[in-house]
């Protein structure tokens, strides 16, 4: 093929046979299949997402138990143990707003939206970054090269469908809670910078394919991210990718004319407003008690780090990777340096945070705009291993949840089925055929989508990782339908707190308030009793005979068995008697302590005391 002398020197090949899009009903399914799953159905699970969504009811002074602080997310009376204020107050709303659905199942609709946001974020960043000159593929001599808008386009399915097979994003994006919040305006900040560079970096004069004008809503868009950002615990992560590609823009060419000034300071003092705002609101004390999770000595941190950037990142990473390599020519091109800063962010923030996932979340949008425009770059014989791979892989994962479901249905086969019953003993299978219906469908979609890959269609930039994304959303399908009852059991705080509740109110004092002191229990601990278990907690503390009498009220304590050495520091332990151990799954695993306060002594007997 030959090429003509003017072409730039990029290593992109794409024929306009290659760059047609895929279908847009294909993708909204695909999104949907997605987005969906995960947001119904499905209990709060324990640890973050559980403590995010008590903060939540806490704040909408749930059944009016709340504190009603919309400035300090707390749960009992301690702040939240993620930091921000915008995730919180979403889901609060969205409790208070939408009385008539269950409390967990409002407060995750906002998340929901942010996930939207975040993959059409993603799909616009790509496309901006795709229609920059340096990104465009080679001219032929003869002609039949893609054209501009379309290669971009093509190129922006890539990398959506690069987001949505990252093994990573599919947990942590489906949270109510921070994580999800930031990682949106991460990705809002990634298009709005990507638009920018668009339109500053034009072509002179204007002519043919130029971008338009940097336009003021890009300033906007800059704001509405930067102080999401900030407002969601992320300010200094703002601060970094903001100011870093705002620092690199402001030598650039073709930057002289006067509008182009002015959205360039007016992002840059929402980059600086935002960041003053969370300190303002107290942001510094949150982000040192959340960053001590981070033990800087750990010996164990590099393996750690290893094996999540390998499976967490997976197809992204490695596609980002060979980007680098096909693309080193042009490491100082837009299309290639804002990617990759914003990948740099994430990783140096997982890093320094402990081999964090949730810091590295952050770095996925940037990962799979970055890893798009290796595609154009592979050659066949790679790019039929990485469909190999994504069909053996995603077929046997497929395989496996449905034996199992099969084995809690049908006790057949027997060994899976046994294996269930010993990890999680209290159990109960149930069948719903709401949940058959759609991993039916699910699956059947996967079968005919294997039938049209291997058989002989036209090229595409994106054909590549149809089967990953289509993979990865099949087994979160399946998981969040055929194992939904399990995962709720086994991963929520469901079972332990109805067990405690049963046993507070079975035997119930006359005149009792139904309530329980709480000593070393976690805030996830914490929220499961309230929200599950529909208790009123009070934490166990010295003062609490002073505070209106809550613990003179509460007729029950639960402890954690860790902080039992410490409990007489807080209660008197002879006005106390053990009820039961309480385990969360299994006897020999994790439990709970329950205590009963004695009964008073009789009247006649205090009298012959005083005598």
């Amino acid at each position: 093929m030959q090429f003509s002398a003017s072409s730039a020197p990029t290593p992109a090949i794409v024929t306009q046979a290659a760059a047609r899009r895929l279908p847009r009903l294909v993708l909204l399914l695909l999104g949907l299949a997605y987005v969906l799953p995960g947001l119904l159905g499905r209990d709060p699970w324990r640890n973050a997402d559980l403590v995010s969504f008590g903060a939540m009811l806490d704040m909408a002074r749930w059944n009016g138990m709340g504190s009603g602080q919309w400035l300090q997310p707390q749960v009992l009376g301690q702040a939240a143990e993620l930091p921000g204020w915008l995730p919180y107050w979403l889901g609060a709303l969205a409790i208070q707003g939408l009385p008539f659905l269950p409390a967990d199942i409002a407060a995750r609709i906002p998340f929901g939206l942010l996930l939207v946001l975040t993959l059409v974020a993603t799909w616009y960043a790509a496309y901006h970054l795709a229609r920059l000159p340096a990104a465009q593929p080679v001219s032929f001599a003869f002609g039949g090269e893609a054209k501009p808008v379309d290669y971009a386009r093509a190129l922006a399915d890539t990398a959506l469908l690069a987001l949505v097979a990252s093994m990573g994003l599919a947990l942590l994006a489906h949270e109510s809670g921070p994580s999800g919040a930031q990682l949106a305006f991460v990705a809002l900040l990634l298009y709005a910078c990507a638009r920018l560079a668009r339109g500053v970096l034009r072509p002179a004069g204007g002519a043919g394919d130029a971008a338009p004008r940097v336009a003021w809503s890009t300033a906007a868009v800059w704001w509405v991210a930067t102080v999401g950002l900030a407002l969601s615990g992320a300010p200094w992560l703002g601060m970094a990718l903001g100011l870093g590609w705002l620092v690199w823009m402001f030598p650039a060419r073709h930057a002289s004319e006067a509008s182009h000034w002015g959205v360039w300071l007016l992002c840059l003092t929402g980059t600086v407003i935002a960041a003053s705002l969370a300190w303002h609101l107290g942001m510094p004390d949150r982000l040192a008690a959340w960053s001590d999770v981070a033990a800087l000595d750990d010996p164990d941190r590099p393996r750690r780090y290893g094996q999540l950037l390998l499976w967490f990142t997976w197809p992204a990473g490695p596609l980002a990777l060979w980007t680098l390599w096909r693309w080193r020519r042009s490491l100082r091109s837009a299309h290639v340096l804002l990617p990759s800063w914003f990948v740099l962010c994430g990783v140096v923030s997982a890093w320094v945070l402990g081999a964090s996932d949730r810091a590295l979340l952050m770095a996925l949008p940037a990962l799979a705009c970055l890893g798009a425009f290796a595609l154009p770059t592979l050659r066949r014989s790679i790019t039929a291993l990485v469909d190999w791979f994504a069909l053996l892989f995603f077929t046997g994962g497929a395989i496996i949840i449905w034996v199992m479901w099969l084995a809690m249905q049908t006790g057949v086969p027997a060994k899976p089925a046994a294996n269930i019953a010993k990890l999680v003993p209290s159990f109960e299978p149930s069948f719903t055929l709401a949940a058959l219906l759609p991993a039916l469908l699910a699956t059947a979609a996967w079968l005919g989508l294997m039938a049209w890959r291997m058989g002989r269609h036209k090229p595409a930039v994106w054909k590549s990782l149809v089967l990953s994304a289509a993979g990865t959303t099949l087994c979160w399908l399946l998981l969040m339908t055929l194992w939904l009852p399990l995962l709720n059991h086994g991963l929520g705080q469901a079972p332990i707190s109805e067990r405690i509740a049963a046993l507070v109110r079975g035997q119930q004092t006359p005149g009792g308030a139904e309530c329980v002191l709480a000593h070393g229990l976690t805030q996830s601990q914490i929220v499961g009793l309230q929200f599950h278990g529909e208790l009123a907690v009070v934490r166990a503390q010295p003062s609490a005979q002073a505070a209106a009498g809550g613990d003179l009220q509460c007729q029950w304590l639960v402890v954690e068995p860790a902080a039992f050495s410490t409990l007489r520091n807080v209660v008197d332990l002879p006005e106390w008697a053990l009820e039961s151990r309480v385990p969360r799954l299994r006897e020999n695993r994790d439990a709970l302590l329950v205590f009963q306060r004695k009964p008073s002594p009789a009247a006649p007997e205090l009298a012959a005391e005083t005598d």
